[in-house]
């Protein structure tokens, strides 16, 4: 596909998605008390039970032979490479958030671990203390006053929101190396991501056990969690209620 060809998908879809983002992207009605918005409950719960039993058959023990078949220093350079391929859709999302301190961190770690890093398989750009730096699209629409919307949880995917589903769908097109890298090179990083992923799941495989396996509710039990962690990580004081930490189950921690 040329690059004209790309450019225009990317274009296309960033606005099919901003028009997904300022129709479902709403913090008003369907609020609970609790601060939850799960309009969706019944269907997003039918999606849990089929990515539980992903998980059970298919991700735990192919993560655990990941991490047992691959030796450690591997899979943190197969984790830094997939980060550090990350970094300018970074860039490009802090540019669109106005954090020309983001941008300048993230392009200061993409040319220090690409380079002193080797590619970015080595983590270098940690080690003389230029911190990491990290936002998606979802982010974005964050600071573009933009609601989240209804919880969701995503097949694969998992715990999600409507402004959260938007902006995956639009960083699949931020990273401007999609652009210029050919096949098989563009998919290096998806290989990488995935590599990362299974070595996450083996390394807090004992927290999401007891959230999935071991919880009275796994779903309402990862909803919370994925919710305070979001809120959180966005700073996000204008939510409608908070979520109290009180109710979470504890059984399994």
């Amino acid at each position: 596909m040329s690059l004209y060809a790309r450019l225009q998908r990317a274009a296309s879809l960033f606005l099919m998605a901003a028009s997904l983002a300022a129709c479902a992207g709403t913090n008003g009605s369907g609020v609970s008390p609790d601060g939850i918005n799960d309009p969706l409950e019944t269907q997003n719960r039918k999606i849990h039970e089929f990515n539980k039993n992903l998980d059970r058959k298919l991700v735990r023990p192919l993560a655990h032979d990941y991490a047992n078949a691959v030796p450690d220093g591997v899979e943190e350079s197969v984790s830094n490479f997939a980060t550090n391929l990350g970094q300018p859709a970074v860039m490009v999302n802090s540019l669109l958030q106005g954090d020309l301190k983001g941008v300048g961190v993230s392009a200061l770690r993409f040319t220090v671990n690409s380079t002193v890093g080797v590619l970015g398989l080595f983590d270098a750009a940690t080690d003389m203390t230029v911190v990491q730096h990290d936002t998606d699209f979802g982010e974005t629409l964050f600071v573009w006053g933009v609601g989240e919307g209804a919880y969701h949880e995503l097949p694969v995917l998992g715990p999600s929101t409507a402004r959260r589903t938007t902006g995956r769908i639009v960083d699949l097109f931020t990273n401007p190396l999609s652009y210029v890298l050919d096949s098989p090179e563009e998919y290096f990083g998806t290989v990488a991501s995935v590599g990362s992923g299974l070595s996450a799941r083996a390394k807090f495989s004992e927290t999401v056990d007891s959230v999935l396996y071991e919880s009275a509710d796994s779903y309402a039990q990862a909803r919370l969690i994925y919710l305070q962690n979001r809120r959180f990580t966005l700073g996000d004081e204008a939510a409608d209620a908070e979520i109290d930490p009180f109710e979470l189950d504890t059984e399994g921690f």
